[in-house]
């Protein structure tokens, strides 16, 4: 039997996964470029931008964090609906800051590798855009945790309906 609620599930890892492969592109363009000017220049590849480029990484693992949280209760007696709403938008949020996240730390990776100074403002920047991926998935932690619960009636009708989709389909 097919829940279209693992839909949702899928999504938020693989929204939040895409986000993140996207800014750390992004970044490790310009760390690559950098270490680039600093090696013609003679000068020694500043190995802090790897840090600025790792960043985008943490929203995959929050992705990772809202399919556990969301296989965590019967998912059969979860409305479907809300999972794949909480799935595919946390996914999106979370895909979106990893993004903005990564343009931040290219421009992080650029000013550090010509300058040498304020890492640590820049890790600050990073961290803000940060918190707002873990407002996200507390969020969708959330709203998982407190899904109303369907009854078996409920569970039936929703059982049947996929069994409508799934002969349409094949």
């Amino acid at each position: 039997m097919f829940n279209f609620g693992y839909l949702g599930v899928a999504a938020s890892l693989a929204l939040a996964a895409f986000g993140s492969a996207m800014g750390i592109g992004v970044a490790g363009q310009a760390a690559i470029g950098a270490w680039k000017k600093s090696y013609q220049q003679n000068k020694a590849a500043p190995f802090m931008l790897v840090v600025y480029c790792g960043f985008p990484l943490s929203q995959t693992l929050y992705g990772f964090v809202l399919i556990l949280a969301s296989l965590l209760p019967n998912i059969s007696v979860v409305d479907p609906w809300l999972i794949t709403a909480a799935g595919i938008f946390g996914g999106i949020g979370m895909g979106a800051s990893a993004y903005a996240q990564g343009k931040a730390a290219a421009c992080a990776c650029d000013a550090y590798a010509e300058t040498g100074k304020g890492g640590a403002n820049y890790i600050i920047v990073l961290g803000m855009i940060e918190t707002v991926a873990i407002f996200i998935m507390a969020l969708m932690l959330t709203v998982v945790a407190q899904a109303p619960r369907l009854d078996a009636a409920a569970v039936e009708a929703v059982e049947t309906a996929a069994l409508t989709v799934s002969s349409f389909l094949s």
